[in-house]
């Protein structure tokens, strides 16, 4: 007779987990992936590993979270991943110019070019989203104080404030 795992319920963690401290992407290029995240985004680099072709980034102060950048080589078989960097708003304000006059397009979530963030407003939170030099898509995002209004799906950042400053 076959024993039964215990059940885990959601809300007793085995461990509780308090945040992300590393995460990964594919790059085919890692000398040029390497040069966008120090030059373009401004990443501090914490290791380099060039056997493993493998260059890890302090995100934030030093120890308090990881970005690893994989070398795949040259494949036709393409892994576009989705990693989200918190930044305060004003930087996020910001980042629209700021990326385009590196090159770059500013989207929304469906991948379309903007001027302006997006709010998530079942979060919510303000959001901009771009692609690194390997298709991978990255986001600046900022949690807002303000009530969740997951009604209103997303909008951009001029209607979300708009519509707070009327109510």
């Amino acid at each position: 007779m076959m024993r039964k795992a215990p059940l885990v319920l959601a809300h007793t963690p085995m461990i509780p987990i308090q945040g992300l401290f590393e995460t990964h992407l594919t790059v085919a290029n890692l000398d040029r992936a390497m040069r966008f995240y120090e030059e373009t985004l401004g990443l501090s680099r914490a290791t380099l590993v060039p056997d493993r072709r493998v260059a890890f980034y302090w995100l934030g102060a030093h120890g308090q979270a990881m970005l690893g950048l994989w070398e795949t080589g040259t494949s036709p078989q393409r892994l576009s991943l989705h990693t989200a960097f918190t930044v305060t708003l004003e930087d996020l304000l910001a980042a629209p110019a700021r990326l385009r006059a590196a090159g770059i397009a500013p989207l929304d979530l469906a991948g379309n070019p903007v001027e302006e963030p997006v709010v998530l407003a079942w979060m919510p939170a303000a959001s901009l989203y771009f692609h690194d030099p390997d298709g991978n898509l990255l986001e600046y995002i900022t949690m807002l104080s303000d009530a969740p209004a997951p009604e209103r799906g997303v909008v951009p950042w001029s209607e979300w404030r708009s519509d707070k400053m009327a109510e």
